[in-house]
């Protein structure tokens, strides 16, 4: 392989460059924790970046899933404190970290049942135009009313939650499965409207993302291979090498922790309308790209 076949690989026809895998892992990384649809801003960005031809969608998805696992460290090393006393409590010695990682259990239940049953029906009735577009102005919408109906400051912090509270939560993230949703939206209002304070519900939130991403990164990563052995695509290393994934993987995990720590200090000045706005602002823009074939909001 030469030199330019080490910082770009082929896609499907296509060529992916080592800058545009890092510019899809800053977007996955900003935004796969902030409540405002990984999904828009990747559909957003992949058009923009000439990367999706219909040849390549496939490649495309699974590398985007990929990198979700930047994400997935960045929380593993900020809330690296509660990791431990959730281990702590594993070994009989914290019962608030085993209480915390049954709630957790709790919260992913629901979406571990749900997700391999509807992954195939949501990509095909759901991965379009419309549902899209109205998940992500709706979602803006109910922040707004939620941030202007409901003291944000209110509420407990993680020690005050409930088992029952955290199924609901657990509940409120299948909702995300719609894309264009937003996981994170949908945790962090569920768990205000559950009695947590904003900061700590966006803590439950980050840390129920560990399983829910991890366990979405594993399932698609598993499809690719077992389509890889059918012959009917190449694996995600064979369609984008190593590097590119690295890469991305990288500054995923580098954005996401940034992030991370800027939207919980967000949260106590401002509240969610500010996003709520945003996302409605980006449901028009989208909504106007799609319009015009700009974009593509296939799956």
């Amino acid at each position: 392989m030469g030199r330019a076949d080490a910082v770009s690989t082929a896609l499907g026809g296509q060529r992916v460059e080592s800058w545009q895998a890092a510019v899809l892992g800053l977007v996955e990384g900003v935004t796969e924790y902030l409540p405002v649809s990984s999904t828009g801003h990747l559909i957003l960005a992949s058009s923009l970046l000439g990367l999706d031809d219909p040849r390549s969608r496939a490649a495309l998805a699974t590398f985007e899933i990929a990198i979700q696992g930047g994400a997935i460290l960045a929380v593993l090393g900020l809330y690296r404190a509660r990791v431990a006393q959730m281990l702590r409590g594993v070994a009989g010695r914290d019962p608030a970290g085993l209480r915390l990682l049954l709630q957790l259990a709790l919260g992913f239940a629901p979406a571990a049942l749900l997700g391999p049953l509807l992954d195939h029906p949501i990509e095909e009735h759901l991965f379009r135009a419309a549902p899209v577009l109205a998940a992500l102005g709706l979602g803006g919408a109910w922040m707004i009313w939620l941030d202007r109906r409901r003291d944000l400051h209110a509420g407990g912090g993680l020690e005050s939650l409930s088992m029952a509270a955290a199924v609901g939560i657990g509940l409120f993230q299948c909702v995300a499965m719609w894309p264009g949703t937003s996981r994170s939206m949908m945790t962090i209002a569920g768990g205000v409207l559950l009695g947590l304070r904003a900061p700590a519900a966006a803590e439950f939130s980050f840390l129920l993302g560990v399983p829910t991403l991890g366990a979405a990164c594993a399932f698609k990563l598993l499809k690719n291979l077992l389509a890889a052995s059918r012959g009917e695509a190449p694996t995600i290393f064979e369609a984008l090498g190593v590097g590119p994934v690295l890469i991305g993987f990288a500054v995923a995990a580098v954005s996401a922790a940034l992030a991370v720590r800027w939207l919980v200090a967000f949260l106590e000045r401002r509240g969610l309308a500010p996003f709520g706005w945003y996302r409605i602002a980006l449901s028009a823009v989208l909504g106007a790209l799609a319009a015009t074939g700009t974009v593509s909001l296939a799956p």
